[in-house]
């Protein structure tokens, strides 16, 4: 099922600025919150779907990536991304802030609940470079990459704690995982809350670590992860794949990885948004006399018919031989630039047949004629 645009889920214009797509999120998710629909899971679809919305348009660099190339520059492999893949922790713990004093004044154990709500661990980004060829950018293509990052340790299963042992509540913080402290000025009391120091936010703490992870709950170790590329991909394009980053500590929330795509140099084609260059060359002979003649494609090859009289840096179009566009699936042209060949060893009968040829009228330069200049040839070609 194909994504709703994430300005059309929140309701905004795509002019919007940070604080009004802040304000649009947040009465989407009030509007949606469990607590104020028990039960109601096309609410719940919603307020996971506007907390996604917010997660790329809140963020300055997701928003600029998908303002440029949409849902497939934000999360580009497909079945990875999307709000499905979002617990209702994972929402809380990241935009749990904007809610305010709202519901309780805040989120506890559950959705209701009184209290701020602890902590919960998040894991690093990763950043790689997958290397396309242009024939892979063409027809799309899935990667398997392999990554060196942290998973969660299979010995206790991303929990830290050792086999039998089992997590407490803080006493410092009483489960709470932020601590309260309570000062005296000329002004009067005042109150300031920060992370409780014994147990990082968490609100709770091992009894004992596991031996294979020191009480972290991620260990080092490989993973190759499959990434589905779509076609049309530019140089310097950056796709999210969420949950494939580093794991967070403790049964944490992965961080997502981040691939960077470089596109390699080919021997047949430069390329042009999503056109394609391509050069060709003739023989003195084809140009005056005309041929037909074969030029590579992205897809194979493809035949041409030169006309007579041809002259060098004529440019050929072949519609809808170019690269499909990422958003449109429109196909750009190959473009192919005649260059006609000058040979520079002539034996003596070549050269007599030459000197007889240029003798004629037909073969002397006539700028006058009905040639057009280069300057009109590339104008035709690219308007």
């Amino acid at each position: 099922m194909s994504k709703r645009d994430y300005y059309e889920v929140l309701g905004i214009e795509r002019t919007a600025t940070e604080i009004e797509i802040k304000k649009a999120y947040r009465q989407k998710a009030l509007k949606y919150h469990p607590d104020k629909n028990p039960g109601d899971s096309e609410a719940e679809e919603k307020f996971k779907e506007a907390a996604e919305a917010y997660e790329i348009l809140g963020n300055p660099e997701k928003k600029s990536r998908y303002d440029r190339f949409g849902h497939a520059g934000v999360s580009g492999a497909a079945g990875n991304g999307g709000y499905h893949h979002m617990s209702m922790d994972d929402i809380f713990s990241q935009f749990g802030d904007i809610f305010g004093g709202a519901f309780g004044g805040g989120f506890g154990g559950g959705f209701g609940g009184g209290g701020r709500r602890r902590r919960v661990n998040r894991g690093s980004n990763i950043r790689v470079r997958v290397k396309l060829s242009l024939e892979e950018i063409a027809h799309g293509v899935e990667k398997k990459i392999k990554v060196t990052k942290y998973i969660p340790c299979k010995v206790c299963n991303g929990s830290g704690a050792k086999s039998g042992s089992s997590y407490s509540t803080c006493q410092t913080c009483h489960g709470t995982g932020h601590v309260t402290r309570v000062t005296n000025t000329f002004l009067g009391q005042m109150q300031t809350s920060s992370t409780c120091p014994s147990c990082g936010g968490e609100g709770q703490t091992i009894q004992t670590k596991c031996n294979e992870c020191s009480g972290n709950g991620i260990v080092r170790d490989e993973e190759v992860i499959t990434i589905k590329i779509p076609a049309g991909v530019e140089e310097g394009m950056q796709m999210s794949v969420s949950g494939k980053g580093n794991a967070g500590a403790r049964n944490g929330i992965p961080g997502d990885l981040l691939v960077l795509i470089e596109e390699e140099e080919n021997k047949n084609f430069e390329r042009d948004g999503i056109n394609l260059l391509h050069d060709t060359y003739i023989s003195f002979s084809d140009a005056a006399l005309g041929a037909t003649i074969e030029v590579p494609t992205i897809d194979g090859k493809a035949k041409i018919k030169i006309a007579p009289g041809t002259p060098g840096g004529k440019v050929l179009r072949l519609k809808g031989k170019g690269l499909p566009d990422l958003n449109t699936h429109h196909r750009g042209d190959l473009l192919v630039n005649i260059n006609v060949w000058t040979p520079k060893d002539l034996t003596k009968e070549e050269r007599r047949i030459l000197e007889k040829l240029n003798e004629s009228p037909n073969f002397k330069p006539n700028p006058s004629g009905k040639d057009k200049s280069f300057f009109a040839r590339m104008k035709e070609v690219f308007s």
